[in-house]
């Protein structure tokens, strides 16, 4: 563990089985803790989800594990229990996303945890959060992502235009749950500063809620947006020669920018067009004329001069550009882990900084029990090996 990473020193206890608590505890990996996974016998689901490398590895869990250690502590039994509660007592924060109806049980409710460490940070992490009418709900990610409202608005944009018949999506990957996760674990920093132990509910709708407001920001005026009316009235994502850019159009001085970037076409030229709002109820018509144009053009030519005339313009990246960028790399955004039975892996190391230099990555995830060592009261008979 690295002395000038700014949580050095602190020990967090994860028992989770989803990604938002996980990414919770990635966080605080990132930022020096010692974060431990107590995980059940069974294993730690993600350690099987998609996507998988050819070995069968999960690459989800080789990201949000990396930097962390393993214990395997069954808090089925009354021993599992104790060790967990030993392990606890070492500990400034705990993150537990065990489903509330299971938690009394394991000894694991709020008002147990309260009572053997009143000084521990406890982290509750749940779909719906531990209160209200929905917080013994389960939740998957599509649930999360619709429950939240960002799911009815997609697809929007090109993707509404060219498939308007389909139904709403969910985001790729984990998006819902990682926002539950960055927004819990801020939660659990500040609940540690204020100096005294206290439990912690984090919900992961009302994470998703807090930043995906463009569900909620049109009931102001009346309306409910939708995902086919959900876009600027032109611009968006555009499709280029080699790829795609988005072209976020909101003040008039960017209007003419875009103008002087497309070389003053005539169907610009007119003067019904210098009316603002003319603009809008034409949006659909600009935006053919828009896109049929970037079609001749490549992405790099089009955003460089976009950037200097002053027109909002940006490249639309796909994973590998992202890995290889020059702004990524300099940033040093990814290290190499090796993974077993995969080998060298690249991994976002931290999305944060501080200081000149990133934030490096010690360990790959590790292996089942590969730190069983910190639960010295487990005897070595039940002790799981990598």
């Amino acid at each position: 563990m690295q002395q000038d990473k700014p949580l050095a020193g602190l020990r967090v206890v994860e028992h989770a089985s989803g990604v938002a608590a996980a990414w919770a505890g990635r966080l605080f990996a990132a930022m020096g803790a010692e974060v431990i996974m107590a995980e059940p016998p069974a294993l730690c689901p993600l350690r099987g989800e998609a996507p998988l490398f050819d070995d069968g590895g999960s690459a989800l869990f080789a990201y949000v594990a990396a930097d962390k250690r393993s214990v395997i502590c069954d808090t089925g039994t009354p021993a599992g229990r104790g060790a967990l509660s030993a392990l606890l007592d070492t500990a400034d924060i705990f993150i537990d996303d065990t489903p509330l109806a299971a938690r009394a049980a394991r000894g694991l409710d709020e008002t147990a945890i309260a009572a053997r460490h009143p000084d521990l940070v406890h982290l509750s992490v749940l779909p719906f959060g531990a209160t209200g009418p929905k917080a013994g709900w389960t939740g998957q990610e599509i649930n999360l992502i619709h429950s939240g409202g960002e799911g009815y608005l997609l697809p929007n944009g090109l993707s509404a235009d060219m498939f308007p018949d389909r139904p709403p999506l969910r985001i790729a990957g984990h998006f819902a749950e990682m926002q539950g996760g960055a927004t819990a674990a801020l939660a659990a920093l500040a609940a540690l500063w204020s100096g005294e132990g206290q439990y912690v509910d984090a919900s992961v709708q009302d994470a998703n809620v807090a930043v995906g407001c463009f569900a909620l920001q049109r009931y102001g005026d009346g309306s409910v947006e939708h995902r086919l009316t959900r876009s600027f009235r032109y611009g968006g994502v555009i499709e280029c020669r080699d790829g795609h850019v988005e072209l976020l159009m909101l003040e008039e001085r960017q209007w003419q920018a875009l103008v002087r970037l497309m070389d003053h076409p005539r169907w610009a030229m007119d003067e019904a067009l210098d009316d603002p709002a003319t603009r809008s109820a034409r949006g659909d018509e600009i935006n053919r004329n828009i896109r049929a144009w970037a079609r001749h053009h490549a992405v790099d030519d089009l955003v460089s001069r976009a950037q200097e005339l002053g027109v909002p313009m940006a490249r639309y990246n796909t994973p590998e550009q992202i890995l290889s960028g020059a702004h990524e790399m300099a940033r040093g955004l990814f290290g190499a882990v090796t993974v077993p039975g995969t080998g060298e892996v690249l991994i976002q190391t931290a999305p944060f900084r501080f200081g000149d230099a990133p934030l490096d990555l010690c360990r790959a995830a590790p292996g089942p029990g590969a730190d069983q060592a910190l639960l010295p009261q487990i005897p070595a008979a039940r002790r799981v090996t990598a």
